[in-house]
Order: structure tokens, then sequence, then C-alpha cells
């Protein structure tokens, strides 16, 4: 089976470089978009991620990402589907921005890692961006597919690679498509992250690990790792997909 990948700008956060690239641009403003992923293909109806309930839309975030932001409902209205109509949502992580739509798709099922589901109900102090009332609903209804395995087959073409680097549950999600496979990070970062500037290359580094991030060598490690596994890496948080409408 291969897919087809729809990057959709459900949010935006406009914030400091440096949250993006460990010890590297501190002090530059940045704006980045929150996608949803529409991975199109096979019989389901598949979500990587749901995005933001209430993006800001303005002209000022727009350009500075080069593209659209889309409300959840006009997002999946571009290709013909309603919150009902999905099957399956695939969590790269539970932080706020990535899960916020959930409860609006009533007959998902939801896959997430055990420890993501962990954390949610039970953060540290210095994580923030956790707020359980966005799951709720879901698990209640018994929506959620917990996953405890380090890989895991989702459908047919799509699978799952545990990868604690932004958070101790994050999920990669490796996708066939007619380019290959292409994976979607588990955690927040950029294309820059991936391909360092010269000046960082210059000091032996192959990526740059997030600006936030759990162990920044073991996640510099794993980054390497999921390089190596896929034909092209699809930064969580690369604005230059805002204007692309599909991959794959």
């Amino acid at each position: 089976m291969q897919y087809k990948i729809h990057p959709i700008v459900m949010g935006t956060k406009v914030f400091d470089k440096g949250m993006m690239t460990y010890q590297h641009d501190y002090g530059k403003s940045y704006t980045i978009p929150i996608y949803c992923w529409y991975v199109e293909g096979g019989d389901k109806k598949i979500l990587v991620d749901t995005g933001e309930m209430q993006p800001i839309k303005s002209e000022d975030r727009e350009k500075a990402i080069g593209g659209p932001i889309y409300t959840f409902e006009e997002g999946l209205a571009k290709y013909g589907l309603t919150p009902d109509d999905i099957d399956i949502i695939i969590h790269t992580h539970l932080h706020n921005d990535h899960c916020e739509n959930d409860y609006k798709c009533s007959n998902a099922e939801i896959y997430v890692h055990e420890r993501e589901l962990e954390h949610i109900h039970n953060p540290h102090p210095l994580d923030f961006r956790y707020l359980e009332d966005y799951i709720e609903d879901v698990e209640e209804n018994g929506q959620l597919r917990v996953i405890t395995e380090n890989e895991k087959e989702i459908v047919p073409g799509i699978r799952v690679m545990h990868t604690p680097v932004h958070t101790a549950g994050g999920l990669t999600i490796f996708i066939d498509t007619a380019e290959g496979t292409v994976a979607i990070t588990g955690f927040c970062i950029i294309d820059e992250n991936l391909n360092p500037p010269a000046e960082i290359r210059a000091q032996e580094m192959e990526v740059i690990p997030p600006g936030t991030c759990i162990n920044p060598t073991e996640s510099y490690d794993i980054m390497l790792k999921v390089k190596s596994m896929a034909s092209r890496v699809l930064a969580l948080h690369e604005p230059r997909y805002a204007g692309v409408e599909t991959i794959g």
C-alpha cells in the first residue's frame, strides 16, 4: 500500500527560535506551523495529530510560514472530509497543540504511546504543554489505543516507532509512499535540525536536537537513527510544508 501525505496548517506559534534548535540561534523570533497531516490511501481516513482548536489566523502569520491557516473543519473539508469521517488518529505526542481537536472525531481510533498517556495525566511541572482536558472525552469513550511496543504497524504501510526525544512517549510515523518511506518525526523540529548549517557541521554535529528535549545526547542519536530509516524525513514544524499540497 502506498499513501500520499497532505500537510494542513491548523495553528502557529511565535517564539524564540532556540525553542527549536538546541544551543543555537537564541534571541531570534520564529514562527512555526502546527500541522495536522492527512494520510490518504487505503480504506481508512487517517490523520497524524489534530492541531489547535482555535488557531490564530492572520496575514502576518500566514506570510511567515508561507501558506494558509485553517480551522480543523476547514482543513478536512479541503479533502471532502468531516471530523466524523476520520477512522484513525496517530499522535506524535500529546502536547495540547497536537491533540486539541481529538474530541470532534467521535468515530476515530486514537493511537498514543503509553508513556505519553502517563505524562498527560501526571505531567512534570517543567512541561506545561500537557492539558488532559483535551483527551478526557476520547479516553472516556474508549477511543484510545495505547501502544506499549517500541515499534508497531497501525495499518499495512504505516508503522510507528517510539522516539523519546521531545517527550517521553513520542512516536515517529513511517509511511510507505511512491517516493519511498517517509517519516513524520515524533519530535518538534524544523529542517535545520536535520540539516544543520555549515557552522554547526564544522563542529562535527550532524543534527541539532530540539530546543526542548528530554536528553540532548540521546535525542541526537535517535534523530540520526530516524534519518537512516527513511528516504525522506518530515520535520514536524517545518514552515516550507505550509505551501505544499501533497508529499509522496
